[in-house]
């Protein structure tokens, strides 16, 4: 019998699953919250688990995909089944990002709701094996397609911050004024990872010159590459550089 972790944030949905995994004879429900956070307190705590059965969306401040990734730091390749009824970029960037390769599934929570069809699932993980759902496979594709074009998708919160700032024309002592920074020398630390993100990083290329380029990409939203004589390409649909103007 699964020893199973229930984690979403929904009561009423939260204990019909856990009466009806239970009901299929092969699921035990030894721990069940409604946030990542807990469900990582519980892992520590000693909560007899084999596989996690987690909501995307939690009621914490981490979503499924974080929270199983924080697991998994602790309790490798720990079986997980992702599902969620949300259809939001954020959380398939945050599956790619993840990096799970195995033990776990990840479907549509309207495709894979009755008990008799999760506990497959559950069984797969714990076994090694991983599936996602064609739905979600395709959802994952069109955001990383999105993403590799995309120059702020390559950037923390903090260095877009000051890109968008760099932007506006501001100078590095203007930004870190308005940031809260004491010493002007974070930004240009901050700057030399936008460049590096970017691909601006060039022997040949002068911090002045990167930060112009940067200041391109970012009004353009799109990202640019500068060869040594200078001539302009850009990312077409199929991810090939081609010649682009300004």
């Amino acid at each position: 019998m699964l020893q199973l972790m229930l984690v979403e944030d929904h009561a009423r949905l939260r204990e019909g699953l856990a009466k009806g995994l239970e009901a299929t004879g092969k699921v035990k429900i030894t721990a069940q919250t409604d946030s990542g956070e807990q469900a990582l307190e519980l892992c520590l705590g000693g909560a007899q688990v084999q596989v996690i059965l987690m909501d995307v969306a939690l009621a914490g401040a981490i979503n499924g995909i974080e929270a199983a990734v924080a697991i998994r730091r602790e309790f490798p390749r720990m079986p997980v089944v992702f599902y969620s009824i949300q259809d939001d970029d954020s959380y398939y960037r945050s599956f790619r990002q993840a990096g799970i390769l195995s033990h776990y599934a990840y479907v549509r929570k309207s495709n894979y709701l009755l008990p008799d069809m999760i506990v497959p699932l559950l069984e797969d993980a714990v076994g090694g094996r991983s599936f996602i759902d064609p739905d979600i496979e395709t959802r994952v594709h069109e955001v990383t397609q999105r993403d590799q074009n995309d120059p702020l998708a390559l950037l923390e919160p903090n260095e877009q911050t000051v890109i968008r700032l760099i932007g506006q024309g501001l100078t590095n002592e203007q930004i870190a004024a308005r940031m809260g920074f004491r010493d002007k020398r974070t930004i240009s630390r901050t700057n030399g990872e936008i460049y590096a993100a970017w691909g601006l990083v060039d022997s040949n290329t002068d911090e002045k010159i990167a930060r112009t380029r940067a200041i391109i990409i970012y009004q353009r939203g799109e990202l640019l590459r500068w060869d040594a004589e200078g001539a302009l390409y850009r990312l077409d649909e199929r991810g090939d550089w081609i010649e682009a103007v300004l």
